[in-house]
């Protein structure tokens, strides 16, 4: 029976929604061992053990994710203090940019100690130092210019009014850190008398990313989830959909006023997948949800992709199952080597 944890940034935060929710939820409705860990919950032990307050549910079949949910997060369900080493998985799905602020010590907390659950031969997905390099979007950078809009990143208003000029005076501004949407501008020609309080506003956060504005953006974005550094595809369809940005507001992203549209996967979308694949197999990128518009990737969301359940609505197939394959695959390769194999190679095998 395969052991597996969760961790997410706080166990009673959590949604019925979030793809985290789905996958707890048919792992339990596998048969799987399965628990959901905070990001304050884990202890490093004298014995050099990782161990953690863990939450579980009682075993059943679930038929929704809310049921699972009110079970794991019932007052009547204690947390239980359970050994992290003795997993099979750990799988990172926490949110570093949720904790800019008062929890800034959380946002490294899996990461940290994902490394250590690691030596124990424990599989950490995505791989710890490669989230590690991936703590924010400066990391986008790093992959080849062909498949990224034009971009700058800076805190200097001059910087950013001269890339405006270059660009016709329509660009997208955005925190270096935070997700989801919050803080994106995008700056017309007409609004240069708005810049000056917008990078303002920018700059408390730290640095900006100033991007060129891609036309196709009015079309909105595709979501397109990667496992084991190819495209996310269970019984012929590809684990995507389509989000379309509603009224005047730029941004597609669901909780911005987002719609949600049936996806068309091209071969311009699988030619962006190839181009970045390699990357993301170095860094031991497991489940990875690349966000295209047009020709050209606008993020990479290496932490926490949303939107299984999304995919599955317009696909009418369980993606999660094909998550929860490729994890049993994962941990057999591991039982036949004794648990002795490099973890970032692990992670995309």
């Amino acid at each position: 029976m395969m052991k597996i944890g969760f961790v997410v940034n706080d166990v009673f935060t959590e949604q019925a929604g979030y793809t985290t929710t789905r996958l707890g939820m048919w792992a339990v409705n596998r048969g799987y061992e399965v628990w959901v860990i905070g990001l304050g919950d884990f202890a490093y032990d004298p014995d050099e053990n990782i161990r953690a307050r863990g939450y579980t549910v009682p075993k059943r079949i679930y038929k929704t994710t809310e049921t699972y949910l009110k079970a794991l997060q019932s007052r009547s369900n204690p947390a239980e203090r359970i050994t992290v080493d003795d997993l099979d998985i750990l799988m990172l799905r926490s949110d570093p940019a949720n904790e800019i602020g008062s929890r800034a010590w959380a946002a490294t907390a899996g990461i940290n100690f994902g490394r250590i659950a690691m030596r124990h031969g424990v599989i950490v997905l995505n791989d710890p130092n490669g989230l590690a390099k991936a703590l924010n979007k400066s990391y986008f950078q790093l992959f080849p210019e062909e498949v990224r809009p034009q971009t700058m990143i800076t805190r200097d208003l001059g910087d950013i009014k001269h890339f405006a000029s270059e660009h016709g005076g329509k660009i997208v501004l955005k925190p270096l850190q935070g997700s989801g949407g919050s803080g994106v501008f995008l700056v017309n020609p007409e609004d240069k008398s708005n810049l000056n309080q917008i990078v303002e506003a920018l700059q408390r956060d730290g640095y900006i990313i100033v991007q060129e504005y891609l036309p196709a953006a009015n079309e909105g974005d595709t979501r397109l989830f990667m496992m084991n550094g190819a495209p996310l595809r269970y019984k012929g369809k590809y684990a995507a959909f389509r989000r379309v940005r509603s009224g005047d507001d730029m941004r597609s992203n669901i909780h911005a006023g987002g719609r949600l549209r049936e996806a068309e996967i091209t071969s311009q979308h699988l030619q962006l997948a190839e181009i970045v694949r390699p990357k993301l197999v170095q860094d031991g990128m497991f489940l990875v949800g690349l966000d295209i518009v047009g020709d050209k990737l606008m993020e990479i969301n290496v932490f926490s992709p949303g939107g299984l359940g999304s995919a599955q609505k317009f696909e009418k197939v369980n993606f999660s199952n094909a998550v929860l394959d490729a994890l049993e695959r994962k941990v057999e390769y591991m039982s036949y080597y004794r648990r002795n194999f490099d973890n970032d190679e692990m992670a995309t095998l």
